[in-house]
Order: structure tokens, then C-alpha cells, then sequence
């Protein structure tokens, strides 16, 4: 074994255990959150735009803790989660009048990313009142765009972090486990999309997943210090065939096993979804495969 204890695919050695708890012994006062960032700090975790990747620490150290390899200090305060708390976003207030005709009479179209942006609230609202799923808070990397014609919104579209497993994109890219984990953040999945209800311009959906391949990658790499080079999404074939993304040249990949995430056993719960991927440049294979 090559250590003591593995945690999203790093073993943690004998060596780590005597730097963290030498990282306690040193803090006596330090709270859980100063401890994970001050590890941060000692083994440079940072995130390609350089934010501490505390989070990850603080996972890892609270791992540790319940394995009994360290002791860390009492909790001080339950802080809320956020998730878990989260009021779901309200209807907003937008005409609602009917936006039909050809594309060429609604372009040009504006793509505004409105995370973090006083509009957040409009896209949240939108996506809860209007789209099958809902809203959900996304976690770690993410962006959102409220897509625009003459100053009235008329798609809203989510993007985050790709899922680690995923078998039928896995064989396509013919990647290594080596290569998933070191490059699946690479990847962007779009989570939601939504043409709102009373836009009705044929042509409209596969146009928006057009531009957003030109779009995603500069904002990514703008926002989060790092590039994208695939994107995939889940369609939910009992509900529609994902046309518009076959019309912008998605390539379907496969089929879920229906498991879903973490599953606890083989057997399938939750509903069966085509997937479908799109590469943003020739060598993304070359560029996800490698380990270098």
C-alpha cells in the first residue's frame, strides 16, 4: 500500500500525517477552516486561478479525522449549509409576450455569463419556473448565461464541472483512469438549457449551442485560469431527442446505466439518459489522453 489512507485518488503517507498534525500541534486556536487553508498554503493545493482549494482540504482532514489518523479540534460552530438551506429562487417579473419568426429577425443575440452578477437571480428564477429539473445549485466550477434578443431573455444555459466516471464518454475519449483523473477537469458539462416557453424561432436552440462552443472556452479559461477542450450533456429520451444538440453536430455516446451518482448498488434508480459530447478543437483526444 503506498500509504495510509487514499482520498480523491491521493494516498496520504506516513510523511503527510506527521505535516498535519505538526499543522495542528502548531495552531492550538486555529479553527477547522484556518487549518484546511493553511494546508493549502504548506502544499500549494491551489486551483488553476489560484483560489486555495480549501475545500478539498477540509474534506481530506475531516476524512483523517474519522479514520482516526488526527485529531482535530472541536467544531466551534455549525455553520448552515448552504445547499441545504437555500431558498429556491422565486418567479421574476419579465414580459412575457410572445417572441416568434425566423432567427434572422431576433439576431443579433446577446450572451451575458451572469453568475455572481445582479442578474444571477433572473437565470435562477427562469431555470426553477420553467425547466423540468429546476433550479439546483451547482457546486465547484460553473457558469451561467442568460442569452438575450433586443434586450429581452430568450434561452438560459448552465455549465459545470464534467462527472469523474462516466463509461461510454470514458471509452470514447479512450483515456486512462491516470488521464481521467488528472484531466476530466477539462471537461464542461451543460446542466441546463432552456428556451423559454414563448419563444418560438425555429433554428434558435442549435444556433445558442453553436456560439457557446466559441463562447465557454474563453470565459473557462478567463474565469477559472484553465481551458476546456469537450463538452457532454444527459438527455432524458423519454422527454425529447435532444434534436437541437444532434443539429449542432453533438455526437450521441451512449446511454447512463440509470445508477446515478455514488450508487450503492448495480441496479438502476433513477431514470436512463443518452449522452451526448462535443469536442472543441481536433486533438482533444491527444490532449485528454495525456498524462504528462
Amino acid at each position: 500500500m503506498e500509504g495510509r489512507l487514499k482520498y480523491r485518488g491521493r494516498w496520504i503517507s506516513d510523511d503527510d500525517l506527521v505535516t498535519i498534525r505538526a499543522l495542528i500541534a502548531e495552531n492550538p486556536t486555529a479553527s477547522r477552516r484556518r487549518l484546511s487553508e493553511e494546508l493549502c498554503r504548506r502544499w500549494q493545493w491551489v486551483q488553476p486561478n489560484g483560489a486555495l482549494r480549501s475545500m478539498v482540504a477540509r474534506g481530506l482532514m475531516l476524512a483523517l479525522h474519522r479514520a482516526s489518523l488526527i485529531v482535530l479540534p472541536p467544531v466551534r460552530g455549525a455553520s448552515p449549509n448552504p445547499l441545504a438551506v437555500r431558498r429556491r429562487p422565486v418567479p421574476v417579473s419579465i414580459d412575457r409576450t410572445a417572441i416568434e419568426g425566423k432567427l434572422s429577425e431576433i439576431r443579433p443575440l446577446e450572451f451575458r455569463q451572469v453568475r455572481r452578477t445582479p442578474q444571477e437571480p433572473i437565470f435562477n428564477g427562469l431555470i426553477e419556473e420553467h425547466h423540468y429539473l429546476g433550479y439546483v445549485q451547482p457546486v465547484g466550477e460553473h457558469l451561467k448565461y442568460l442569452v438575450y434578443a433586443a434586450g429581452r431573455p430568450v434561452a438560459c444555459l448552465a455549465w459545470c464541472s464534467a462527472p469523474r466516471h462516466l463509461g461510454p464518454r470514458d471509452r470514447y475519449l479512450g483515456w486512462s483512469a491516470e488521464a481521467r483523473s488528472r484531466n476530466v477537469r477539462l471537461l464542461a458539462y451543460n446542466t441546463r438549457y432552456l428556451i423559454l416557453p414563448w419563444v418560438h424561432v425555429p433554428h434558435l436552440a442549435s444556433h445558442i449551442l453553436g456560439r457557446m462552443a466559441k463562447l465557454l472556452p474563453e470565459d473557462w479559461k478567463r474565469i477559472y485560469g484553465h481551458p476546456v477542450y469537450y463538452l457532454e450533456t444527459f438527455v432524458d429520451p423519454q422527454r425529447n431527442r435532444g434534436t437541437c444538440y444532434r443539429a449542432a453536430n453533438w455526437t450521441v455516446l451512449g446511454r447512463t446505466t440509470g445508477r446515478g451518482h455514488n450508487a450503492p448498488t448495480r441496479k438502476p434508480r433513477v431514470p436512463v439518459k443518452e449522452i451526448l459530447g462535443y469536442p472543441l478543437c481536433r486533438r482533444f483526444r491527444e490532449i485528454l489522453g495525456s498524462v504528462g
